[in-house]
């Protein structure tokens, strides 16, 4: 047993892998829902199968026709049914159709046994306790003359057998995609992901396709990742952990050396005979991933994680810069210099509170400056997530209605927006004057009812009913059923 887990990178939140986040919560949302469902379905069916007559009747002609099939399954079942074990023999012949058959057609437990009726009644019993199938339907079928179903080349891959089955993919999807969705997008990310899904299925239909059970399970698509990521980084030296049968350690190597170390361990691991894993799978899903790396960086579509890195420290580098000038334009009184610097670092980090502080503080000195304006509807429009960004907004909008030239260019969206957050400080008096300016100037506007709510709503947990009230006619014109009016007209 051969594996390796890179620990070169780790996912960098300013574009956290959203899509990689996705698939694992659809994979964990099909298993832990209806394959779950059905699971538990079928535990009550065979507990009532392992209490009636069926397996006294069923089982022993079962394992006598594995034997005449000459099934290499025979042994096991022969020593299964000494031991009385009649779970695996029940599962073992839920996967024999053509037993199965033979069994519904009266073939097995004929009319003319004496216990006929009371099999027949037992068997009817629990079919109907066995729940409609799901993973079957949508799981690869590797049976003997089985019908050609193309989508389970994609939905396969989003069935799991346990819950080890599916933490373990879940755990190296996440490992190796994040880094692949940064270089490709997500878009494309997505679009590789299922077709290494497809390669994945292909190989395994060809090679186990009449050797009966089902395939199933996302490690075909995330060995399609696998086969990106080593193509991706090609030489670079990474850093990785490996597991070679019982030794372990860590070992840093040329990317681009995992894949044949990979590929050389499908092909023994299924030349030796693995039982219930699918290698060929992995196999497929390697040289499709591959392949579809190597593509996309020949026809120059792959941002290397590398090339993210440069582009950051490049981006740092640059604010850096942009702030250091406005520092010092700003030590040398030259204002509109450095006004122009503050607003060229908050182009590069638009969400950074300081940068932007900065910038309205310096363009406060030119109140009829478009820089003024900018800077303050910036400052307004950032997400009020903590007590001192919303103190920086409400000490912002004080200085940019006192000074600005010729006047505030307040807009009615963040009219609304403001006027909630101070009710959220309790700045009820400024929450009040722009909720009457955005009655006056927008009365229309889709926000004024439910803005007007929040602050009638914030008022009245604070005491002060009358302003409350105040507001009681405006709110039965526009929202007549909100829960705030209600308690107004109560109030």
């Amino acid at each position: 047993m051969f594996y390796a887990i890179p620990l070169e990178n780790k996912p960098s939140w300013r574009n956290p892998p959203w899509m990689t986040v996705l698939l694992i919560l659809v994979n964990m949302i099909v298993f832990w829902g209806p394959q779950r469902s059905e699971e538990k379905a079928d535990e009550r069916a065979a507990h009532y199968y392992a209490q009636s007559v069926l397996p006294e009747l069923e089982l022993p002609p079962f394992v006598a026709w594995l034997e005449e099939t000459r099934s290499p399954r025979a042994k096991a079942a022969q020593r299964l049914l000494a031991r009385k074990q009649t779970g695996p023999l029940l599962d073992g012949m839920q996967q024999e159709k053509t037993f199965l058959q033979k069994l519904r057609a009266d073939g097995v437990v004929t009319p003319s046994n004496p216990r006929y009726a009371e099999w027949k009644r037992d068997r009817q019993q629990y079919e109907s306790m066995q729940p409609a199938p799901f993973t079957e339907r949508w799981a690869q079928d590797y049976t003997k003359d089985a019908e050609s179903k193309p989508w389970t080349w994609v939905t396969a891959a989003f069935l799991h057998g346990s819950t080890g089955h599916l933490l373990g993919n879940m755990l190296f999807l996440f490992l190796f995609g994040f880094s692949v969705e940064l270089a490709l997008g997500r878009g494309t990310y997505l679009s590789f992901y299922i077709l290494g899904a497809v390669g994945a299925s292909l190989l395994a239909d060809w090679a186990y396709a009449g050797k009966g059970s089902y395939g199933l399970g996302a490690s075909g698509a995330v060995s399609a990742l696998m086969g990106m990521y080593a193509v991706m980084y090609r030489l670079r030296r990474i850093r990785f952990f490996y597991q070679l049968f019982f030794y372990f350690n860590y070992v840093t190597a040329p990317a681009l050396l995992l894949l044949p170390a990979w590929i050389a361990n499908e092909l023994l691991q299924h030349a030796v005979g693995g039982q219930g894993i699918a290698y060929m799978a992995h196999l497929g899903g390697l040289l499709t991933g591959a392949a579809l790396m190597a593509c996309a960086m020949a026809l120059n579509r792959v941002k290397t994680p590398d090339a993210v890195a440069s582009e950051q420290s490049n981006g740092n580098e640059e604010f850096d810069r942009h702030v250091a000038a406005a520092r010092r334009l700003g030590a040398a009184m030259k204002f509109e210099a450095a006004t122009a610097e503050w607003r060229a670092a908050a182009a590069l980090r638009p969400g950074d509170a300081d940068t932007l502080r900065a910038w309205f503080n310096t363009a406060r000195l030119q109140p009829a400056g478009e820089d003024f304006h900018q800077a303050a509807r910036r400052i307004f429009r950032l997400p009020a997530t903590d007590p001192d960004t919303l103190a920086l907004q409400h000490a912002s909008y004080i200085t940019y209605l006192d000074q600005a030239k010729p006047g505030a260019r307040l807009k009615p969206d963040d009219m609304a927006r403001l006027a909630r957050r101070f009710t959220r400080v309790r700045q009820f008096q400024d929450a009040d004057k722009l909720c009457r300016v955005l009655l006056k100037t927008a009365p229309d506007h889709p926000e004024l009812a439910d803005t007007l709510s929040v602050c009638a709503n914030g008022l009245l947990h604070a005491g002060e009913r009358d302003m409350a009230v105040g507001w009681l006619p405006h709110l039965l014109r526009i929202a007549p059923n909100d829960m705030v009016t209600r308690a107004l007209e109560r109030a």
